[in-house]
């Protein structure tokens, strides 16, 4: 049985002109992190360095973003979307990933680079609400596979009716965001 993490319920921010960073390689294991990532999420250097990048995934982060992720940067494409993370010592925070694959000079995917920056509230309060739907149905499911192959049909189905692909709903919620 999985251990559950320990969550506070404490949010955590930072500052609009900062940026969170890491890298990974292939398997999403960490390579690098700044000083932000590891401040923010109360780590040092050699607590992440080599560990997979799982290492801050909040329990209420539904499986199929991670999915969808996963399956766009390994086409080598990039992908930004709203995540929630969590700390060591189970406090939370919001960030808006960019996440985009590292290729070398044969244009082959060595690793993964992920900018984090600070999202704006409204952003975040439209994603809770889809992805607490989102995770409802993932944990809904005693097999962890037909959760989220169920999570997935949500999301296609959110986004068939608002007419959008991915990429156009976190742009428009962006937007929508700054706009506010």
């Amino acid at each position: 049985m999985a251990k559950e993490a320990f969550l506070t319920g404490n949010e955590r921010t930072f500052p609009a002109t900062e940026i969170i960073v890491s890298k990974t390689d292939l398997k999403g294991r960490i390579v690098y992190a700044n000083d932000l990532f590891l401040s923010i999420a109360d780590y040092e250097e050699k607590d992440v360095v080599g560990q997979p990048h799982s290492l801050i995934r909040h329990p209420n982060m539904p499986r199929c973003v991670f999915s969808l992720m996963w399956s766009t940067i390994t086409k080598g494409e990039e992908l930004f979307a709203y995540v929630v993370n969590r700390t060591k010592f189970g406090d939370h925070y919001w960030v808006l990933a960019h996440v985009t694959p590292t290729v070398d000079e044969r244009g082959a995917i060595i690793g993964f680079h992920s900018s984090r920056r600070a999202p704006a509230r409204q952003a975040v309060r439209e994603i809770e609400r889809l992805y607490a739907e989102l995770k409802a149905t993932e944990d809904s499911h005693s097999n962890a596979k037909e959760g989220l192959r169920a999570s997935e049909a949500m999301l296609n189905e959110h986004l068939a009716k608002a007419g959008q692909r991915y990429d156009q709903f976190m742009f428009a919620l962006m937007n929508r965001s700054a706009a506010a």
